[in-house]
């Protein structure tokens, strides 16, 4: 194994760790995708190593691309967010284990990918944008009126929803709803919105055993 190959090997564990440690799990917290991350990682630039040709590696980039599409559909749900993550965790892995004869280009391309995710994922950013699942106690199908009714019980203006089910039945609306809050309310914001939404699911669940 050439110099150039053990320091890409080294740039490689170190950027996973920082990606899947340094900024993923201080932030989310979940054990499992860390896992993940790490196994796609290493086990993309241990392939790739071994496959040890520029047009092999590209095939099997693509195609791992595929192969982690499938498995997420078999598999539990996950955001867009942790997407982001998977591919950031195989592209690492793959630029790591071309055959390169200078691997510091490599290595600003994945600092590249690390600045980018820390920066796009970076709380601060679009910090008063939420985002909402919320069950009305009432069966609401005109539109400006189910906007005015969120916007009074989230406190904060709704960008976007969608009606996701209207139960004329149990009287109930089921929305996705995307609003945002006042920058001065700060995670007092969230607190409420987050109880708010939990007093609508237990009035709707309370009318239901009714």
């Amino acid at each position: 194994m050439t110099t150039s190959a053990l320091i890409l090997m080294g740039i490689d564990l170190a950027a996973a760790l920082v990606l899947s440690f340094g900024i993923y799990y201080r932030r989310h917290h979940r054990r499992d995708l860390v896992v993940a991350f790490l196994g796609v990682n290493v086990g993309v630039m241990a392939v790739a190593m071994v496959l040890g040709t520029a047009e092999v590696a590209l095939g099997l980039g693509l195609g791992l691309f595929g192969v982690l599409s499938i498995i997420r559909l078999r598999s539990s749900e996950i955001s867009q967010r942790e997407v982001a993550y998977y591919f950031a965790a195989l592209a690492i892995g793959l630029l790591s284990g071309l055959p390169q004869t200078d691997p510091w280009p490599v290595a600003a391309l994945i600092a590249l990918i690390l600045g980018v995710l820390w920066a796009a994922d970076h709380p601060a950013l679009l910090s008063r944008s939420r985002h909402q699942v919320v069950r009305l106690d009432r069966a609401i199908a005109d539109e400006e009126v189910l906007r005015a009714e969120l916007d009074e019980r989230l406190g904060a203006t709704v960008t976007s929803m969608t009606v996701q089910e209207l139960d004329l039945v149990n009287d109930t609306t089921l929305v996705d709803v995307r609003y945002r809050v006042a920058g001065s309310r700060g995670r007092g914001a969230r607190r409420t919105a987050a109880a708010t939404a939990g007093a609508l699911d237990g009035r709707a669940l309370e009318g239901a055993v009714r």
